[in-house]
């Protein structure tokens, strides 16, 4: 409003002012009085009274005096207090709407057309809304002089047009949800007013002057005659009408609409009617679609093959498919109004069939049930049931019989071979944990015992005799369990070899030590087999609970403990689990949880000792994983792959080893000793990733893959009992491998049962001699020729040789001299770690010693 000073006139009386009229008003309109000039205190009542009907208040602003008025009625409506200024008044505004404010101010001042300039502004708490309306005066110069205005409350008044406009929302909404169109006819011109919706229901461009035949041109041709005397009809009497036609719409696709109408005002305006047209085309699509489902749905209960029956409230059964009369050997007549209690087996009498949908009130599974047929035959059923309501408001219940005996009878047998051992019929692993669990959460948990049992030298009958001697032996020594073992005692075959002797009862058996005696007298005999006996005995822990908290799985592991400690004294031995024993066993639980945590986090690392050839250059580098273990160090592999073997996770240490071990070797310099040569290979122990395994290719192609080294970089050593007696499906897969690039490795040959002549069948392209020969082959007349004819067969079958182990010149010097090809050992180099590896690369040819 222009700068004006900080002083505000307070509303007084007016100036000598004529208060003049406007025409005369009308002699009946008010009595007759004479008028006089008011005063000035009747003045100001006056515009106080104005203000207060109004809601207004008046203001002045007299820049060229420097001073503002504000009436008294301003002063009630904006609460303002008596000293205030119009900066105050200015500052009673919302703060979203001072620039709204400014605006207001801006065009004030610069003027323009004569006119009122409106604003609306809030005040600081939102809740009410001012128009602020002046008019401004300016001077000769053309600046602002004098501005009048008023601010008037029209909160009511906004309130009231969002309202109105949110109705009109609404209800256009709901037409629009609805599908539903209104619509206004004048019988005698035959005009029609259409809403929006309706326009666009029936395809009509919106504002197109709509008049009755045009709309009875878009009724279907068969129904325009009948729908055209029920309109006439309502013109007629004025009654209300309903009806549901069809329309054929300008774009050619057709509608159904459900159409009321009735007399607007009979009396004042009989020719006007109004009404609503609603398109209800999905609602009878859908009620014609649900009458051919309800058909189909009769048609699928005839036919289905499991039965179906219908109760009532009373659970009697009412209606049934033919299924249900053949499963229950009844005949629908005989069925009807039997009780659903009536048709459960007396044996599984103790609820209703329908108690579980009762309980819900919805659809549930009411599982397995046992029912009755007229023979008697019991049945065993799965039953689903829904509840729901008949159109006369009962209730009834819809429950589906599904013949489930065979597939019972199909679930105990593999139950039963799932919990017990194939091979010999005794409880398996699973049946085995069960049946201690129990044992040992019931009340006299302190009498159970269980004992451990491993075959000696089982393998050796495997390997000598072959796999079905040795089932026929495992079966055999199975039957001397059973017969041999006391009523209170529970054999079992965990695993190939090894056996489970469960004691519910140690005190009746005499004890502890004198039940494994006794199960050690039946595992040590002379069994006979094809014509032979097979003498063998077996290796045997005990343990016993150490408390209430021993779990079925810590007594096989402390059992299983102290076999193995047994097996360290020699075959035929029998050992009880002491506490040192256990307290071992439990660190080793927990050496093995590290280590699988450890696994899982990278928390390995790997040292590489290269494989060099006669002169030096290093041709590989064999990966070996070693554990910086958080307490006890950097651990080398015998310290914790014994832990990973029992622990069964030496599948995922070799899986580890090999991703980590391909993923670094791909980074290994090119260059050695400054002259371009081939890329050196990195070879991967394997120990419980074999090629037996069904995912072996797979996790290998996998591994090459992820980290992008070329094929015939990647040795995998195995030694030679995984390599033997492979079946055709697994020696494809490694020919495959093979046929990438990938080179398998015997290692340790010669060490195991196998004798050299069994070289010409492992599907391998390395031999690497084992430590234990190349440790002797300088000093002992054997070592040196069985070393000889182990490189000349090699080499005769194209078999590349690589002696481990070489620690001394001497040793270096002989195996030179037989021709063999690739060298390993401390007198090269110890293993690395990545980093010095990868430096020793950089260096070249790596030391070889001199002489003869």
């Amino acid at each position: 409003m222009g700068v004006v000073a900080e002083h505000v006139v307070r509303a007084g009386p007016l100036s000598n002012e004529r208060l003049t009229g406007g025409s005369a008003l009308p002699s009946d309109a008010l009595p007759l009085v004479d008028l006089v000039t008011p005063s000035r205190e009747d003045a100001a009542q006056l515009l106080d009274g104005a203000e207060r009907i109004a809601e207004l208040g008046v203001w002045s602003v007299d820049v060229a005096a420097n001073r503002a008025f504000f009436s008294e009625g301003l002063r009630k409506l904006c609460d303002l207090p008596e000293d205030c200024t119009v900066s105050d008044v200015m500052g009673l505004v919302h703060p979203d709407d001072q620039a709204v404010l400014g605006e207001f101010r801006a065009r004030l001042v610069a003027g323009g057309p004569p006119v009122p300039i409106e604003a609306e502004v809030r005040d600081p708490a939102g809740e009410r809304v001012f128009q602020i309306r002046a008019h401004a005066e300016f001077d000769s110069a053309g600046a602002l002089a004098r501005a009048t205005g008023t601010v008037q409350d029209v909160t009511k008044l906004r309130v009231a047009e969002q309202r109105a406009s949110q109705d009109r929302r609404l209800f256009g909404d709901a037409q629009r949800v609805a599908r539903m169109g209104t619509w206004e006819w004048n019988t005698e011109t035959g005009e029609c007013i259409w809403s929006t919706m309706l326009y666009e229901l029936f395809g009509v461009e919106p504002s197109t002057p709509i008049s009755y035949n045009e709309y009875l041109s878009l009724v279907h041709p068969d129904d325009r005659a009948w729908v055209d005397r029920r309109w006439r009809d309502l013109a007629a009497s004025g009654r209300p009408i309903e009806c549901e036609h069809r329309a054929v719409l300008p774009d050619g696709s057709r509608r159904v609409f459900r159409c009321r109408g009735d007399a607007l005002d009979a009396e004042q305006r009989p020719s006007i009617m109004i009404g609503t047209a609603q398109d209800v085309t999905e609602q009878r699509s859908t009620e014609t679609r649900m009458m051919r489902s309800s058909q189909r749905f009769t048609d699928l209960v005839s036919i289905a093959p499991v039965g179906i029956g219908l109760f009532d409230e009373a659970e009697r059964l009412v209606d049934a498919n033919d299924a249900l009369c053949r499963l229950l050997q009844m005949d629908l007549e005989r069925l009807r109004g039997t009780a659903a209690v009536d048709l459960t087996h007396p044996t599984d009498r103790g609820e209703s069939l329908l108690a579980g949908a009762s309980r819900r009130n919805g659809d549930t599974r009411a599982g397995q049930r046992v029912l009755v047929t007229a023979s008697g035959k019991a049945v065993y059923c799965e039953l689903n049931v829904t509840v729901s309501v008949a159109d006369d408001g009962n209730r009834f219940w819809l429950v589906v019989f599904s013949d489930v005996t065979e597939r019972r009878r199909t679930a105990e047998r593999l139950r039963y071979q799932a919990t017990h051992d194939e091979l010999t019929g005794l409880p398996g692993r699973a049946a085995v944990n069960e049946l201690l669990n129990q044992l040992l959460g019931g009340p006299d948990a302190d009498k159970v015992a269980l004992l451990f049992c491993d075959v000696d030298n089982f393998k050796r009958v495997n390997d000598s005799l072959g796999h079905d001697v040795g089932d026929e032996l495992i079966t055999a020594l199975a039957r001397r369990l059973e017969r041999g073992l006391p009523p209170s005692c529970t054999a079992g075959r965990m695993s190939g070899d090894e056996y489970v002797v469960i004691c519910s009862d140690v005190e009746e058996v005499g004890g502890v030590e004198a039940l494994a005696n006794r199960v050690a007298q039946l595992l040590r005999a002379a069994v006979p087999v094809r014509g032979q006996l097979l003498r063998v005995s077996a290796t045997i822990g005990a343990a016993t609970p150490t408390g209430p908290e021993t779990s079925a799985a810590d007594l096989l592991r402390f059992a299983d403990a102290a076999m193995f400690n047994a097996k360290r004294q020699g075959t035929g031995r029998v050992q009880l689990a002491s506490e040192a024993l256990i307290a071992s066993a439990n660190s080793q639980m927990m050496l093995e949880g590290q280590l699988r945590d450890a696994i899982t986090n990278d928390g390995l690392v790997l040292h590489y000792q290269p494989v060099v050839g006669p002169d030096g250059t290093i041709l590989s580098a064999e990966a070996l994983v070693r554990w910086p273990h958080p307490e006890r160090g950097m651990l080398p592999p015998g310290e914790f792959l014994p832990v990973a073997e029992q622990g069964d996770l030496l599948r995922e240490l070799d899986r580890w080893v090999l991703r980590t071990a391909l993923c670094e070797a791909s980074k290994w310099p090119m260059m050695a000793g400054a002259v371009l040569g081939a890329e050196v290979g990195v070879a991967v122990n394997l120990a419980g990733l074999v090629p037996g395994d069904p995912e072996f290719t797979e996790i290998v192609s996998a591994a090459v893959a992820e980290t992008g080294i070329e094929w015939d970089r990647v040795v995998l050593e195995l030694v030679e009992t995984s390599l033997i007696d492979l079946p055709s499906r697994t020696r494809k897969a490694m020919a495959e491998l093979a046929d990438r690039g990938v080179r398998f490795a015997v290692d340790d040959f010669g060490t195991g049962y196998s004798s050299l002549a069994r070289l010409k069948e492992l599907p391998a392209q390395i031999i690497k001699i084992d430590r234990a020969f190349v440790s002797g082959v300088a000093t002992e007349a054997a070592d040196f020729a069985v070393v000889r004819a182990l490189v000349d067969m090699a080499r005769a079958m194209g078999r590349t040789c690589v002696a481990e182990g070489v620690e001394v010149d001497s040793q270096f010097h002989v195996l030179r001299s037989f021709g063999v090809e690739a060298y390993q050992g401390w007198l090269l180099s110890k293993p690395l770690p990545a980093k010095e590896f990868r430096e020793l690369l950089r260096m070249g040819p790596v030391h070889i010693p001199r002489g003869s």
